[in-house]
């Protein structure tokens, strides 16, 4: 699965972003969907995911503030972020579990396939 991961840039503290992510010949309503995060000079760090019912889960730290979703019609997951702190400056990550596997994990090892990033900057 060829998952594109788009939507990062630049904004400043308090700003908001929408990433999105769409699987390249596949329907995004049949897997887990997730979004992970790295820092510079820190591990990879789980930050929401979606399940084929439409379930959510998120780290604590963007919980209130992140939302994913699932458009079937535009076969596309998306992570609406609002005010971004200095703090989530990341590459963003889509992943996505095979499709047999339907509960919502939080760690990488549980992703199959992976997008190639999104850089998300905010300034202070």
């Amino acid at each position: 699965v060829q998952l594109q991961a788009s939507g990062g840039g630049l904004v400043q503290a308090g700003d908001s972003l929408r990433l999105s992510c769409t699987p390249s010949g596949r329907t995004v309503s049949n897997f887990v969907t997730a979004w992970f995060r790295q820092a510079p000079g820190k591990e990879r760090e789980f930050v929401a995911a979606i399940s084929h019912t439409g379930s959510t889960t998120y780290a604590a730290s963007v919980k209130g503030r992140y939302t994913i979703s699932r458009h079937n019609a535009e076969n596309a997951v998306y992570l609406q972020m609002n005010s971004l702190k200095p703090d989530d400056t990341a590459v963003y990550y889509c992943a996505v579990r095979n499709p047999s596997l339907t509960v919502i994990r939080t760690d990488t090892r549980a992703y199959a396939h992976w997008g190639q990033g999104t850089l998300v900057t905010v300034s202070s």
